[in-house]
C-alpha cells in the first residue's frame, strides 16, 4: 500500500515515514503543501497522511484539492483538537483526524481502517458474467474468454482480471491490486509477483501488446485495462 506522507517537521516527516515503512507501508514523503500536490499526481498514493500546518499551501487546501479531482482518502495530523479544526477537516473532504502526539501504532492502525473502508465502496460488485469488447469473464467458473476462445485461470488471475476489467480505462494501483487480489486465502502478494501474474494473463489470454483489450503498465504506479484506443 503506498502511503504519501506530508509533514513540514523533517524530524518528525523522518521518524513517521520509517515507523509505516516498519508497518509494511511504502511511504513517499513531501514537507510542504505544493509538493505533496506534485507528489499526489505523480504517485497516485493509495491514502494521503496530511500535516494540517504546511508552509505554501495549508493541509486543509492540500485536501480540498485532493476531493476536487480525486477519492483518494485522506488522514488529516494536526495539533489541535479543538471541535472547529475538526469540523473543518471534514468539511474539507477528509476520511479521519489525528490529533498530534499520536503512536505509530494508533496511525497504522487508522490508515489500515479507511483503507478497507475505501477498499469496501471500489471494489465491484460481483455478476455472474463481465463483458468488455471480445473480453468475457465468468464469475462462477473463474474462466474468461476472448473471442471463441476460453482460459482457465487461477482464482488469483481472476481475481487481477476482474479488477482490471470493471476498472477499463482507469488506472488501479498495484496496491489495491495486490490488497485484492492476495487478501482471499493467498500471503506474500507485493509488485513483484503481481508483475509476474500480469504476465501470465497477458499469455493466457493472447492480450494485444498495445491498444484496446491491452493491460498497460504504468511504471511505480499501477496497470490499467485498455477499453478503447488512447
Amino acid at each position: 500500500m503506498r502511503i504519501l506522507l506530508v509533514d513540514d517537521d523533517l524530524d518528525l516527516l523522518d521518524v513517521t515515514s520509517y515507523g509505516l515503512r516498519r508497518e509494511g507501508f511504502n511511504v513517499i514523503a513531501a514537507s510542504d503543501g505544493i509538493q505533496a500536490i506534485q507528489r499526489w499526481r505523480s504517485d497516485q498514493p493509495d491514502l494521503v497522511v496530511l500535516d494540517v500546518g504546511l508552509p505554501r499551501l495549508s493541509g486543509f487546501e492540500v485536501c480540498r484539492r485532493i476531493r476536487q479531482s480525486g477519492s483518494t482518502p485522506v488522514i488529516l495530523l494536526t495539533g489541535l483538537d479543538d471541535e472547529e479544526h475538526v469540523v473543518q477537516g471534514f468539511q474539507y473532504g477528509a476520511d479521519d483526524y489525528v490529533t498530534k502526539p499520536f503512536s505509530l501504532r494508533q496511525l497504522a492502525m487508522r490508515i489500515r481502517a479507511i483503507w478497507r473502508r475505501a477498499a469496501s465502496t471500489t471494489e465491484p460488485e460481483p455478476t455472474r458474467e463481465l463483458r468488455l469488447g471480445e473480453l468475457s469473464l465468468d464469475i462462477e467458473s473463474h474462466s474468461a474468454s476472448r473471442g471463441d476462445r476460453r482460459v482457465q485461470l487461477t482464482p488469483l488471475e481472476f481475481r487481477l482480471l476482474y479488477l482490471l476489467v470493471s476498472n477499463a480505462g482507469r488506472v488501479v494501483s498495484s496496491g489495491r491490486l495486490v490488497e485484492y487480489a492476495w487478501r482471499y486465502g493467498h500471503d506474500g502478494g507485493d509488485s513483484s509477483l503481481l508483475k509476474t501474474h500480469i504476465c501470465h494473463l497477458r499469455q493466457k489470454l493472447a492480450l494485444p501488446s498495445n491498444g484496446p483489450g491491452s493491460i498497460r503498465a504504468l511504471h511505480g504506479v499501477g496497470y490499467r485495462f485498455v477499453a478503447e484506443a488512447s
